[in-house]
């Protein structure tokens, strides 16, 4: 295992964890109220992610060597969340609740690969990192629009999963517009102040989420967190049976392959992610139990912060082998 990559990425999570004391103390000190936390996620998922995105694909130099990586690792974001939901719907019926099955479900297939996962494929892959992970958050978008939804609607009838909304989304549209700008650099250099302009309002994402997520914690009841086995249970599947089954799936499936070593240990460190927070707006926009929700994502992202280093190891040793 390379030192300074495992360094780089504790200094990440250390930076994750006083961000999110920070947004819990703002939270407790009335810096940050619940009013404000909502506009804060508005600006983060309409504005700070889609330029997040667009910033990764764009400030990438143009080469057929590029896009061919890019392309692959789209390739990989539509076929690992399929696999996460083979496992996240075997697993499913370990939680009883309906409505709580359904969030299960989601929020083990889809993580936060954006908002945390940037910076910390980043801090492994380098400048590689984000412009890999831009890539395959399309099939993110595409799936979490489509399956996450219909995996929502299950007994819901008021939820409707729609063509407009699976293909015109905050996610969607920036990848496409991203894509096709990082083509037309092929042909013609963009200029600087744009790539600047994308990349300052993308920079916005990791404080900011973040600091919504330590806010939202400290809404949540302690004492209830602390003893929902159901959040127990979630956690260690999440956090840790589904990352080591698509390491040692992605193991399998890249034996013999050039860049094996660096596809298994993206799988694994993407897999190992905490919940994307888009279910906790979700949960709140379809009146879905938000407070298991909030806490789904609360939790997984406190206690990710000890299980990716982990999970960066266990891969790194796999991936070598």
């Amino acid at each position: 295992m390379d030192l300074t990559t495992f360094l780089n990425l504790l200094s990440i999570i250390g930076i994750l964890f006083l961000l999110m004391v920070a947004g819990f103390l703002s939270r407790r000190f009335g810096i940050i109220n619940e009013e404000s936390t909502k506009h804060l996620s508005k600006l983060i998922v309409a504005l700070g992610q889609p330029m997040m995105i667009v910033a990764a694909l764009i400030g990438k130099d143009f080469s057929p060597e590029n896009l061919r990586a890019g392309l692959f690792y789209m390739l990989l974001g539509f076929l690992l969340h399929p696999a996460m939901a083979v496992f996240a719907f075997l697993l499913s019926p370990l939680f009883p609740n309906r409505v709580q099955r359904n969030l299960s479900t989601f929020g083990l297939i889809f993580n936060n690969c954006g908002f945390i996962g940037f910076p910390i494929l980043g801090a492994i892959f380098g400048a590689n990192g984000p412009f890999y992970g831009a890539f395959f958050v399309i099939g993110f978008h595409v799936y979490l629009w489509t399956l996450g939804i219909w995996i929502l609607s299950r007994g819901e009838e008021h939820i409707r999963l729609t063509p407009k909304k699976a293909l015109f989304n905050y996610g969607t549209i920036p990848c496409l517009i991203g894509f096709l700008l990082y083509l037309l650099k092929a042909v013609l250099p963009l200029p600087a102040f744009l790539i600047s302009f994308t990349d300052h309002l993308g920079n916005l994402c990791l404080p900011i989420s973040v600091l919504v997520t330590g806010a939202l914690l400290a809404n949540q009841d302690f004492k209830k967190m602390l003893t929902d086995g159901r959040l127990y249970l979630f956690n260690a599947i999440k956090l840790i049976a589904i990352p080591l089954l698509i390491c040692l799936l992605a193991k399998v499936v890249t034996l013999g392959m050039a860049d094996s070593y660096s596809i298994v240990l993206f799988c694994t460190v993407i897999s190992a992610l905490p919940c994307a927070a888009t279910i906790s707006m979700l949960a709140e926009m379809y009146d879905l139990d938000s407070p298991y929700a909030a806490r789904m994502v609360g939790s997984t992202s406190i206690l990710s912060l000890g299980t990716l280093p982990l999970l960066y190891f266990i891969g790194d040793l796999v991936a070598r082998l």
